[in-house]
Parts: structure tokens; C-alpha cells; sequence
């Protein structure tokens, strides 16, 4: 992390990749409580990517939408943070979309391992296209893990 002035900072990982953090209200940038949020999302969308190719599902269209919640009272932690996986592709499975994003919240996501061995509740759902909202799993506080059962058979 490198100061650049006020509470602007520059990181640069160990592989080369660049993020820029801003803390300066009103400046134009990313907070370092996004960052988390966006780290959550990166993590997670990428075990979930990873695990619907490897079973052959074809994606046409991915986005990850994460919101959290602060508390009130510094230091302003999360008290609930929710993760949406909207997959788009003709032919995706509905129960390989659940289980890929049940299997990065509860085994492969370091992020939402690390956030949820703390006070945060994280609540992963998933929509296929413009399909319901399926409830996948809740993670946290101190490492709980709810499933939720997969959609029933129509």
C-alpha cells in the first residue's frame, strides 16, 4: 500500500496487479469497506465460474451483486452482507447453479470463510436468468452454516 495524499492509498499485489482506495468523502473512488464487499464477490464468482465449467454448463452471462449492511457504531462492521449470483445460458442447470454457490460459501471462498468466523451473517442466493430467487445457503456469525434445501421437483 502506498500513500498517495489525503486518504488515498495505491496497492499493488504481489503478482502485479493495482487497486486504488479512496477513504476521502466526496472524492470519487473505492471505500475499503467496497473493497471487502468486492473481494467477497470476486472470490465467490470465481469459485462459482470455475465450478459450473468444470460441469460443463454453458455460461452466456454472470454477474455477482453484493450489499452489505453497517452498523451504526465505529468501526461500522457489517452486520449482514448479501450475495446475489445472477447466470444466464440456455441450458444451465438450475440445481448446478445452486450447488456451485453452496459449495463457495461453505468450502471453497476464503473471503466468506474469513467474514463469516466473525459477527456478520452472509446470505447467498441465486437466480437463473430472469428466474425466481433461490435461497442457497446462510453463513455466519462465528462459522454457522444454514443449506437451504434445493428447489423441489415440478
Amino acid at each position: 500500500m502506498r500513500w498517495s495524499g489525503g486518504l488515498h492509498f495505491d496497492a499493488v499485489s504481489g503478482l502485479g496487479g493495482a487497486l486504488a482506495i479512496d477513504g476521502d468523502d466526496g472524492v470519487p473512488g473505492t471505500r475499503p469497506s467496497e473493497a471487502l464487499l468486492a473481494a467477497l464477490g470476486a472470490c465467490s464468482g470465481s469459485d462459482v465460474a470455475s465450478i459450473l465449467a468444470k460441469k460443463r454448463q454453458p455460461l452466456t452471462g454472470y454477474e455477482v451483486v453484493v450489499r452489505g449492511t453497517q452498523r451504526g457504531e465505529h468501526p461500522r462492521s457489517f452486520a449482514t452482507i448479501d450475495v446475489l449470483h445472477v447466470v444466464n445460458g440456455e441450458g444451465v442447470d438450475p440445481e448446478a447453479l445452486r450447488r456451485s454457490v453452496e459449495l463457495s460459501a461453505t468450502r471453497y471462498c476464503v473471503v466468506s470463510a474469513q467474514l463469516s468466523s466473525g459477527d456478520v451473517v452472509i446470505r447467498h442466493r441465486c437466480r437463473l436468468g430472469d428466474g425466481p430467487l433461490v435461497d442457497v445457503v446462510e453463513t455466519g456469525p462465528q462459522g454457522r452454516i444454514v443449506v437451504h434445501p434445493g428447489a423441489p421437483e415440478v
